[in-house]
């Protein structure tokens, strides 16, 4: 994953159910060939392999079930979501949490199938436990913050700053993303400037009335 990086979560929201999901991936798509920004996508599980192979962007999976490929129903394996196109997977966001013993062993059933972990956090404290699992990113979010006005490099930059430090003080090899309420490329800005490599976004694209432009300045302001 290049890095700084957007990653952009489609969540579940209505404007991206059906051919949504589609538009705005390539959306995402236009806004990277024009600016050279580094952008990631997390559609709905639902349309994960219709994106993948629709649009030159990496797709990431919002989720994963650790089970293996067997005789099971309703879950989602890693290599069904390999095989569908991602490069990636989301693990253990505030709205799907997960036990530490399943994080670990998803990063470690990602890391031999050759695809990048994002593992979400809420404080510093599970930041340094992600950070020992060995991801390629642990992503801080206040889960006050998520889906909120105010962004987290505004409301609390501290702990922004703090986990950047615990993470480091744990291993080199894991880089800080951070997200929840971020809305601008000030909120970008402040953001790389406090240590991290990317932010998570979600409702403030996905749910804007112009996702184009609101992207294009966030990306313009990734690159700057």
């Amino acid at each position: 994953m290049r890095t700084p990086a957007i990653i952009l979560n489609f969540k579940t929201y209505a404007q991206v159910d059906g051919d949504g999901a589609l538009s705005l991936a390539r959306i995402c798509e236009e806004v990277q060939a024009e600016t050279g920004a580094s952008i990631i996508i997390c559609p709905p599980m639902v349309e994960l392999s219709r994106v993948a192979h629709e649009v030159k962007v990496p797709v990431f999976a919002q989720s994963v079930d650790l089970w293996e490929t067997s005789a099971r129903t309703g879950h989602t394996t890693l290599s069904s979501v390999k095989a569908a196109g991602a490069t990636g997977i989301l693990i253990n966001h505030s709205e799907n949490r997960r036990g530490m013993a399943d994080i670990e062993a998803l990063i470690t059933a990602c890391r031999e199938e050759g695809l990048t972990t994002i593992v979400c956090t809420n404080n510093i404290n599970a930041s340094r436990a992600a950070a020992a699992m060995g991801p390629d990113f642990v992503a801080m979010e206040p889960p006050e913050l998520i889906g909120g006005d105010i962004s987290v490099t505004t409301a609390n930059p501290g702990i922004v700053r703090d986990t950047v430090e615990a993470v480091g003080e744990i291993t080199s090899d894991v880089r800080v993303l951070t997200g929840a309420g971020v809305k601008n490329a000030g909120d970008i800005k402040v953001a790389l400037e406090l240590g991290t490599v990317g932010v998570l976004l979600a409702s403030g694209v996905v749910k804007a009335d112009d996702p184009r432009a609101v992207l294009m300045k966030m990306a313009v302001g990734l690159v700057q």
